[in-house]
């Protein structure tokens, strides 16, 4: 479907009268609410320059804008000495407060706050992977395969950044001590998140 120079002036002219995207649609025929909505936008025609009888013309997208007003329950007890008490809906204005599952959004660029450490590594195991790492081949990036273990050591922003090259454990991208401290037992994953 293309929109002829007809098209668009039959769209130009139900927009302006207040006819809603669906009404537009069915009328040019071969054409979605959607693509009808992108046209508008397109055409800088968003703003509606007349208004259309009460109760048509109205899209989703108006009737989401305006926001719901929250729903007061009045519930009366059968203890006369209890008073009425209002019970708010679930439509409150205060948002939830922070949870584990619902943690602030940080800004981009802005530093993270500190995190309690889901990663619970020995010592010792921090230990021989450093000592690892200072056997480690030191390779770059063009120099990896499948056979060099591709941990990264350092900060990608710097010059003094590398991979570790030693050879894989078998199925693994990493060697030995890198695959201890990536890869972690199911239960103790598991037991994190309760």
């Amino acid at each position: 479907m293309s929109w002829t120079d007809e098209r668009v002036e039959t769209l130009k002219k139900m927009w302006g009268e207040g006819q809603s995207a669906s009404a537009i649609a069915k009328t040019l025929g071969g054409v979605t609410r959607n693509a009808v909505i992108g046209k508008v936008h397109r055409l800088g025609l968003s703003n509606r320059a007349g208004g259309a009888p009460e109760g048509e013309g109205e899209t989703e997208l108006e009737e989401a804008a305006v926001p719901a007003e929250p729903v007061v329950e009045v519930v009366a007890t059968e203890d006369p000495v209890e008073e009425e008490r209002e019970i708010p809906s679930t439509q409150s204005a205060a948002p939830p407060p922070l949870t584990a599952a619902r943690r602030q959004i940080i800004p981009a660029g802005q530093p993270l706050p500190p995190q309690p450490s889901a990663n619970e590594i020995s010592p010792e195991t921090l230990a021989s992977v450093r000592e690892v790492e200072k056997t480690s081949k030191r390779i770059s990036l063009m120099e990896l395969t499948e056979r060099t273990c591709k941990w990264p050591i350092g900060d990608p922003a710097t010059a003094d950044f590398w991979f570790c090259g030693l050879g894989v454990q078998a199925g693994k991208p990493y060697c030995e001590a890198h695959v201890s401290v990536a890869f972690q037992p199911m239960s103790s994953r598991r037991d994190r998140r309760r």
